[in-house]
């Protein structure tokens, strides 16, 4: 009984340190590296200068983690980091500025608004649905943007046609993507029901199994 005690008296310790400014900057900046981590897990394709990563994996999972607010700011520092020379961008690119206006630029300017939208419409949508589907409807949104801002972008930088386009970055990364966000929103759903995470910028998620 006392070793259960002292457990729960250290999640509550850890959850109140989560709530404090000092804690929620700690919190973003390992955020950052769990998506630096992610980003060089990285394949390389033939036909398209835009690899295979994990990082919309970890983008979504810091959205949903932490909420919109503090998702899309740990983005936005991410960002920072990566224009500063940091090596927290995919290992394929040229790192730096360079690689935030690179092919790939679009996909890493959505990270802030995906973390933002998936953890904003997962919250809304968890108060009339089961926190799974919430989480899967609003990752879903959010990766639609995020194809949507690096289509654009390449697009813009190659001139490729619209089929071209659709080929070299939205085409092969479609079933991925999929399986990231049902990743996504099970962790999200199965850690929500046992109320070890909370968005830390927002009011708790309604008590929905």
């Amino acid at each position: 009984m006392q070793t259960l005690a002292a457990h729960n008296s250290r999640i509550a310790g850890l959850s109140t340190l989560a709530t404090t400014i000092p804690g929620r900057i700690v919190t973003g900046l390992a955020a950052t590296v769990v998506v630096a981590a992610a980003s060089h897990v990285a394949i390389p394709l033939p036909f398209t200068p835009v690899p295979i990563t994990l990082q919309p994996l970890a983008v979504l999972g810091v959205g949903l983690a932490l909420g919109p607010i503090a998702g899309f700011l740990t983005m936005l520092a991410y960002l920072a980091e990566g224009a500063l020379g940091l090596p927290v961008f995919s290992p394929t690119g040229p790192g730096g500025v360079a690689q935030l206006f690179g092919f790939t630029g679009g996909y890493l300017m959505a990270y802030p608004l995906v973390a933002a939208i998936a953890g904003g419409l997962s919250q809304r949508f968890s108060a009339w649905v089961p926190r799974f589907l919430a989480a899967f409807a609003g990752c879903s949104v959010a990766i639609t943007l995020l194809f949507v801002c690096g289509a654009s972008w390449l697009r813009h930088l190659t001139h490729l046609s619209l089929h071209d386009t659709w080929i070299a970055s939205v085409a092969p990364f479609l079933p991925l993507e999929i399986v990231k966000i049902l990743i996504a929103a099970g962790i999200y759903g199965s850690l929500a029901r046992s109320k070890r995470i909370l968005p830390v910028d927002d009011s708790p998620l309604p008590n929905r199994n």
